[in-house]
Parts: structure tokens; C-alpha cells; sequence
């Protein structure tokens, strides 16, 4: 038996990168997969995929993500796992940080994600099941950076809301984890190594590993802590950064 049968996931931000790789392996380990993209031209990647449902549009659009859950049922596949993986990035000088900065980041990488939780949550209990989250955070949200006070403080606020919601949602069958990656080879490592390559360099420095690690990576663990390998992992913070919050 394949880790993730009976596993019916929504991933969001599927289009690229951590989320991309994430439906790979869910999909290869026995999964069924609901993702959110955001542009309709990452869709043609994933043709050849049969347990998979494709919904292109916003996180933030209430309407769409109820609309995700219902198509669950109708298809006989019920939602019991969820992986909040979309996010947004932005650097900014802290006393540059205007007030609808913070507004469209928060939006993105919290509010978003706790809009899913609940909805995710009222369908776990309404229909019975048991249910896994995870949250995809950040060792920005841990660690200090410079120029990144706005996301580290929205990743920072997701890690929070996780643990005392895996706190409050246990007499329910959900439990909830926090994976938060350092950097990660995503479609922003080509780029940043080949623009900022005294940054690249430092980073390697700073790394026990002297490497970034691969979005394969991170697929993986997220594989185990929705399989039903790790049932009695709830409300952790799992850092995998190659040693760098250690260092």
C-alpha cells in the first residue's frame, strides 16, 4: 500500500516550485490531488495526471475554495489533507514598509491560509473524516533578515496561528504542522544565484550543508507528515534548511 491512498489533498500554489514538486509526490505516492494555480498556462505541465483536479484562480477567493471542496464530494474524493504552500515575497527597507504592503502580503500568506483552514475544517467535522494541515512557512518568520520584516512577519503569524490551532482542532481528528524550509531551489534560484552572486556566495557560507536544498526535498516530508506514518506529529515547527538556524 502506497503511503498516501485514501489521501485526498488540496495543495495550493501548484504551478511551480515547492508546490509543483509537492503534487509529484503526493500523486506517485497514491494521492489524490486538488491544486490551485494561479496562471492557466502551468496547467499543460500536469496532463498526462489522472488523479488530479486543476483550479485556476486566486487563493484568496472565497467562493472558489468552496467550490474546490464540493467538487470533492461530488467526485467521491473528500478533502481530509491540506498543504498551504502559495505565498508571496517581497523585500522592502523596514522604514520604507507602507501600510498597503503589509495589507497585500498578510492577505496572501496568512489570512489566505487561515480563510482555508476554516473552510477545511467545517468540512473535516461536517463529513466526519480526519484531517491533516500544513503550512508551509518560512526560517525568515524564525531567523532575522534584512529587508524582509513583512514577510517574516506574515510567515511568523502562520507559524503561530499553526500550533494553537493543532492545540484547539485535536478533539476534531486534525492535527497541524508548520515546515519551514530555508533556501530552496525553486524557480527563484536561477535567477537570484546568477543577479546577486556575492549574496549567492554568502548564503553558501552560511550553510553547514554549503548547498541549497531541492524542492524534491521538501515534497518528501510533506509525503510523511500527511501519511499516516506520522500521526502522533502535531503542532511542530520542522525547520529543514541544512543547518543554517543551527549554525
Amino acid at each position: 500500500m502506497m503511503i498516501l491512498e485514501n489521501k485526498n489533498i488540496l495543495i495550493t500554489g501548484g504551478g511551480k516550485g515547492i508546490g509543483e514538486e509537492c503534487i509529484y509526490n503526493a500523486l506517485s505516492k497514491g494521492a489524490f490531488v486538488f491544486t490551485i494555480i494561479k496562471k492557466k498556462s502551468d496547467n499543460k505541465k500536469f496532463k498526462r495526471y489522472r488523479n488530479l483536479k486543476i483550479f485556476n484562480g486566486n487563493i484568496e477567493n472565497k467562493n472558489l475554495i468552496l467550490k474546490i471542496f464540493k467538487k470533492s464530494i461530488e467526485i467521491k474524493r473528500p478533502i481530509n489533507c491540506l498543504v498551504n504552500n502559495a505565498g508571496l515575497r517581497f523585500r522592502k527597507k523596514f522604514l520604507k514598509i507602507k501600510e498597503h504592503d503589509l495589507k497585500k502580503i498578510f492577505s496572501t500568506n496568512f489570512f489566505s491560509p487561515l480563510m482555508i483552514m476554516q473552510i477545511f475544517s467545517n468540512f473535516v467535522i461536517k463529513n466526519k473524516l480526519n484531517g491533516s494541515v500544513v503550512n508551509i512557512t518560512s526560517i525568515v518568520g524564525q531567523l532575522g533578515f534584512d529587508e524582509l520584516c513583512g514577510y517574516a512577519a506574515s510567515k511568523g503569524a502562520l507559524a503561530s496561528l499553526t500550533k494553537s490551532y493543532a492545540v484547539e482542532m485535536s478533539k476534531y481528528g486534525i492535527k497541524a504542522n508548520n515546515i519551514s524550509p530555508g533556501f530552496i531551489k525553486t524557480s527563484f534560484y536561477k535567477k537570484f544565484k546568477k543577479e546577486n552572486k556575492n549574496l549567492y556566495n554568502w548564503t553558501l557560507s552560511r550553510i553547514p550543508q554549503k548547498r541549497w536544498g531541492e524542492t524534491k526535498e521538501i515534497a518528501e516530508l510533506i509525503s510523511f507528515i500527511l501519511s499516516n506514518k506520522s500521526l502522533y506529529l502535531n503542532g511542530e515547527t520542522i525547520t529543514i534548511d541544512g543547518g543554517w538556524s543551527n549554525a
